[in-house]
């Protein structure tokens, strides 16, 4: 299985190095091609919409060119769950003695807890991309089960995580950031709810602009722990 894994050209690009986007380690961060959503600020939208071109062989030898200079790599993407070989490059990726970060939307909520039974991820970042009732119109996916489910499995096991939303305050107002709050804190997650604030590109998954509106953050509710993002 690890020889078909390895021809698999799942990869768009690479960023070698980061010391932002893992708390607290050095890392590479491997992104994806493809998603199974279409959020409209998404600032990646080469990275969903076209096909990747590094192999996972080639990923690994540049982790193996690395070792005792980094030590941890994010998968991102794009998505990078909807891969069936991300079972086996991770168990590849650990051979080597990395720790593993997935930023992921929680749509399979299987597979992130086969790679926690496994000890095949250290950290998760959970996309909570807006309450139920908007969901399918702004991400285009219609399935919030699924991510629910991945939120409920992970604050059960106790699995060193965070949930984490984009706020563009044209897309979601201070009573959508409550809900999702009041959803959290209703679940019974302990970590911190972090906002990133959309930073305006050029080219986005809708051609999206800048906020006219400002975002009121005196308004959002105090029953869990908030920390703002650039």
């Amino acid at each position: 299985m690890l020889k078909n894994a390895l021809a698999d050209k799942a990869i768009h690009s690479i960023t070698k190095f980061t010391t932002l986007d893992y708390p607290h380690h050095l890392a590479s961060i491997f992104w994806f091609a493809k998603c199974n959503m279409a959020c409209p600020y998404c600032y990646n939208p080469r990275i969903v919409r076209e096909n990747g071109t590094i192999d996972l062989e080639y990923a690994l030898h540049f982790l193996q060119s690395r070792q005792g200079r980094l030590d941890g790599v994010v998968l991102s993407g794009g998505e990078c769950t909807l891969y069936p070989h991300l079972e086996p490059f991770c168990e590849a990726i650990k051979a080597l003695g990395y720790k593993i970060k997935i930023d992921t939307n929680g749509t399979y909520p299987e597979l992130l807890e086969r790679l926690i039974e496994k000890k095949l991820v250290d950290y998760i970042a959970l996309d909570y991309k807006a309450p139920k009732q908007q969901y399918e119109t702004l991400t285009h996916h219609r399935h919030f089960e699924r991510f629910e489910q991945s939120l409920s499995m992970l604050i059960q096991r106790s699995f060193p995580f965070e949930v984490r939303t984009t706020l563009h305050p044209d897309l979601l107002t201070p009573t959508d950031i409550n809900a999702i709050i009041k959803d959290l804190h209703v679940k019974g997650y302990q970590g911190t709810y972090y906002l990133q604030n959309y930073l305006h590109v050029n080219e986005t998954m809708a051609h999206t602009a800048p906020p006219t509106r400002t975002f009121d953050q005196t308004e959002l509710l105090n029953l869990i722990p908030i920390a703002f993002r650039n």
